[in-house]
């Protein structure tokens, strides 16, 4: 196991050094430019110029990514352009808030979508099979923006749940971690904790509804695959009650295709924090990266699309080593 953990790592150094190759060039090819954005309505050829030796954009691209990549390997991504704060700091700041949400998003997918596959399987072509297959559709076909804005006009108000923000001014929790709702419990500040909650469900839910939507029916595939299986059969013919079938046979061999795709869609959540956060103004990275989308802060996107590969690649590997807890026929050597 220790092997393949290494081996793993080790395979992730060259996919990040191209990824960063990647998102170096593709930053320094966008039109415009840091400095012109950071200028605005002041900005003049000399202007920009003078701003671009200061920040070492006059020179060679090919020094500028090595002197990146230098810096990168130490963690020092330099300072976002923006607030002048160093980026790994504000990574720091903003990374609970997503965590937070990407965690309780994934929850919901994962305990909502797993047995709603596995009923959509049991009952194939009934009613429940029927409504879940359009619900999941709807899922994925409605554009995750359009579902928070949607749930803030429909839903807040009724069910008397927040839409904007992470915590009510007053009532956030003393800092600790930068986890409100970890904070909240750390600190026995329960009116806090209970804010918090409130603060996550509507963001938490419309960005669950896309990778809800992809477990329940690879779930759903994959049970009626196992289902048609000879074991299955023999364990039907030897008697074994079907709650005994169901757990030891169908859903533990039915999960390995269903952990992948958690493991894919957990690295994706950033994607779609990045509007979920924008809508409900849930300030995590999603926000910062758009930010940084917005005024081309390069230290600030550098930093974040490779963090966001870096997560991509060590859930991905998490997910290989998860292959031979839960099927001991996948063990890895």
């Amino acid at each position: 196991m220790l092997r393949f953990l290494v081996r793993r790592l080790l395979q992730a150094i060259p996919t990040l050094l191209i990824l960063s190759i990647l998102v170096f060039a593709w930053l320094r090819s966008l039109p415009g430019g840091p400095a012109a954005a950071l200028l605005g309505d002041k900005a003049t050829p000399e202007k920009i110029a003078n701003l671009n030796h200061v920040l070492g954009l006059d020179q060679p691209v090919i020094i500028q990514y090595f002197k990146f990549l230098g810096r990168a390997i130490t963690g020092d991504f330099g300072a976002s352009l923006v607030s002048t704060q160093p980026v790994m700091s504000e990574i720091g700041t903003f990374l609970p808030a997503t965590i937070e949400l990407g965690i309780t998003a994934m929850i919901i997918a994962v305990l909502i979508g797993i047995p709603a596959g596995y009923i959509s399987a049991r009952y194939r072509g009934g009613v429940a099979d029927n409504v879940i297959i359009v619900l999941t559709l709807i899922g994925v076909a409605v554009p995750v923006f359009f579902l928070g804005y949607m749930m803030q006009d429909l839903l807040a108000g009724p069910l008397g749940l927040p839409s904007q923000g992470r915590q009510t001014a007053g009532l956030d929790a003393t800092a600790v971690t930068n986890f409100a709702v970890l904070d909240g419990i750390m600190t026995s500040e329960w009116d806090a904790v209970w804010d918090a909650i409130k603060h996550l469900i509507l963001p938490a839910f419309a960005l669950a509804t896309i990778p809800l939507a992809v477990i329940t029916r690879i779930t759903r595939a994959s049970v009626l695959e196992v289902l048609n299986e000879d074991f299955i059969r023999t364990a039907n013919s030897k008697g074994l009650t079907q709650p005994v079938v169901r757990r030891r046979h169908v859903l533990r061999n039915g999960l390995l295709p269903v952990v992948t795709t958690i493991g894919l869609q957990t690295g994706a959540l950033l994607g779609g924090a990045v509007l979920t956060e924008r809508v409900f103004n849930f300030r995590g990275l999603g926000f910062l990266l758009a930010e940084g989308i917005e005024r081309r802060d390069y230290p600030r996107l550098q930093a974040l699309l490779l963090f966001g590969a870096l997560v991509y690649v060590l859930v991905n590997m998490l997910v290989d080593v998860s292959y031979g807890l839960i099927d001991p026929r996948v063990r890895v050597r």
